[in-house]
């Protein structure tokens, strides 16, 4: 095991923050000597904060349509292929009462950009939940929207907003985004996010097309900067009808390792062992719990729905991702000494 990279994770863990080459020294460099010692130490971090509990998000995906053509999505706009669908409004509900029932107390409502979407259709929704179930968090993903969106959703009850950064280096991010799209729109959406007075998310791919080490460097710098309550990554996962279609998945190894730093770098994020984890390796969510992490996301949509939001191929849509395998989770959880709590899982 190198002595350096064990040094630089040693400083991360006592300060928090490295330069940027540090990062990129310790990506390129990592072997899993050294992922299992980030582990060690990531772990030791989370249980410091928040015990052996994993918390639940109950994940409703409301809408498959999308206005944009991200290079790497399969519900971009031009996938002619691709099932549309949207839930209204009372199967939202209906989902969340499902969810409630089970033990759920934080949903989340993610979708592709669809303008339908209106924010009276959205603060209605949001607004009828958080009426039926005070004591439950609502947190929503729903992509890049106006200040005064962010703020009349917040107003109307949403307490916690994911928007992936997807990557902090402008050159990265136009090769994976369509030309309207532009990475300082989304660092702009973030920014109103936070003034807004909204638990954030960011996050990113992991072994996305065109990534090196110095982009996943500038990534983790970002994340210390911006200070985050939530950080979602997983690995890069392609689909068949975007053009990124035959570019290699990202890797779980790497993935678990940039888990750990993330839980180095800030000790109280909540942070998920997502669903492509999962796609990728039957036992992925545990290694991502493993490295650090400390939530879970069950499907709580419809099968239809779960099979119609594709965002990449092979997307665990039934099984433990199904919310009527709850119980089998739990008992995965536990089998590696942590267990599924019933809690709203807010920032500590």
């Amino acid at each position: 095991m190198s002595s350096r990279l064990t040094d630089l994770i040693d400083r991360l863990s006592r300060r928090h923050s490295l330069e940027v080459d540090e990062y990129a020294e310790l990506v390129e460099g990592v072997d899993a000597r050294v992922a299992a010692y980030a582990a060690e130490q990531a772990v030791a971090a989370r249980k410091r904060v928040y015990g052996t509990a994993v918390f639940t998000r109950g994940l409703i995906e409301v809408s498959n349509h999308c206005k944009n053509d991200c290079r790497y999505c399969g519900i971009r706009r031009s996938n002619r292929l691709c099932e549309r669908y949207r839930l209204t409004p009372e199967v939202v509900q209906a989902c969340v009462e499902k969810g409630y029932e089970l033990g759920f107390r934080t949903f989340v409502l993610q979708g592709g950009e669809d303008p339908w979407f209106t924010d009276e259709r959205l603060c209605g929704i949001v607004g009828a939940i958080k009426t039926s179930y005070p004591d439950c968090a609502v947190t929503l993903s729903m992509g890049e929207r106006s200040r005064q969106s962010y703020r009349r959703l917040h107003e109307a009850g949403a307490d916690r907003y994911l928007l992936r950064h997807e990557t902090a280096t402008p050159e990265h991010y136009a090769l994976l985004h369509p030309p309207e799209m532009r990475l300082e729109t989304r660092l702009q959406c973030l920014r109103d996010l936070r003034e807004t007075g909204y638990a954030v998310g960011v996050g990113f791919m992991v072994g996305s097309p065109f990534q090196t080490p110095a982009h996943v460097a500038a990534d983790l710098k970002f994340i210390e900067e911006y200070q985050p309550e939530m950080c979602g990554i997983g690995p890069f996962v392609p689909h068949h009808a975007t053009p990124f279609a035959s570019s290699a998945a990202g890797t779980v190894e790497l993935t678990c390792f940039l888990l750990s730093l993330i839980r180095l770098i800030k000790p109280n994020v909540l942070l998920p062992a997502t669903t492509a984890l999962g796609t990728i390796d039957p036992y992925g969510r545990e290694k991502g719990i493993l490295a650090g992490a400390n939530v879970v996301m069950p499907n709580l949509s419809p099968a239809g729905a779960r099979r119609a939001y594709e965002l990449y191929d092979n997307k665990v849509s039934a099984g433990d991702e199904a919310v009527e395998c709850r119980n089998q989770l739990d008992a995965r959880m536990r089998a590696i000494g942590y267990e599924l709590v019933v809690d709203r899982g807010d920032p500590r």
